[in-house]
């Protein structure tokens, strides 16, 4: 079954410039469970967020369509990785207490995938929907960086980018919602490691391939008198957007 592939090239750069989810998220999901026996982390990319699920559930399934990916994941002894479309997961019908889609739910087959997730939660299951955009360090430095996201790489954000610029407040949701409070990413960085994470973003690949340029020399001139020495690190924040429903 064919993907939208956008970061397999860029697997190992995705490991390493990633902003890990806050423990406290994962907390308070599990909280929210009848059961602790299984979590499902679909779309895992790196781990990140089954690295947070492993500490809550007495097993975690984390699966991605990119073997790239999964290649570079990795987690605790009770994470166990597998190369799985989100709508063909193979797991086992009505077994899943939770199931986690960290920024990825807007590349999938949504139709089937709700189906999968129907199939696979137990009857009082949760399905949790993360995703975040727009990052903040300081106005010096947002400056910059938000016209390399709005202007330089703009044009080649792939369309389901607007989804995530809309908190999923337009993706279909099926479940039965429930409220939710309100989390931030962060991340302490220094400048090599921001730049990494901006050269991750779909757009910038996109815009590589179809210009045959790499912008991210400029942007660290840009950022470069903003940031002051480069190896000092800088907070980054991310809004996070969290839609959790149960199946009823």
């Amino acid at each position: 079954m064919s993907f939208k592939d956008h970061f397999s090239s860029v697997a190992a750069a995705y490991a390493n410039y990633r902003p890990s989810y806050p423990a406290e998220l994962f907390a308070w999901l599990a909280a929210q469970c009848a059961g602790h026996a299984l979590a499902w982390d679909c779309g895992t990319g790196s781990g990140q967020a089954a690295q947070g699920l492993a500490p809550h559930f007495q097993a975690v399934i984390a699966t991605d369509a990119s073997a790239a990916q999964i290649a570079q994941a990795s987690g605790p002894a009770n994470v166990r990785f597998a190369v799985a479309p989100a709508e063909h997961s193979g797991l086992e019908p009505a077994s899943v207490d939770l199931l986690v889609v960290a920024q990825a739910v807007h590349w999938f087959d949504l139709g089937a995938f709700y189906a999968e997730a129907r199939r696979v939660l137990r009857p009082d299951g949760l399905v949790a929907l993360l995703t975040y955009s727009a990052h903040s360090v300081n106005p010096e430095i947002d400056g910059p960086s938000g016209v390399f996201y709005r202007h330089t790489v703009g044009a080649y954000w792939p369309p389901e980018r607007k989804l995530v610029e809309n908190a999923y407040r337009d993706l279909p949701f099926p479940f039965t919602e429930l409220q939710t409070p309100a989390f931030t990413l962060t991340a302490e960085w220094d400048l090599q490691q921001f730049l990494g994470y901006q050269a991750t973003w779909s757009a910038t690949k996109r815009y590589q391939e179809a210009t045959g340029n790499d912008p991210m020399p400029a942007l660290a001139v840009a950022l470069a008198p903003a940031w002051g020495p480069p190896e000092q690190c800088r907070t980054v924040r991310w809004p996070l957007a969290l839609r959790l429903g149960r199946l009823t």
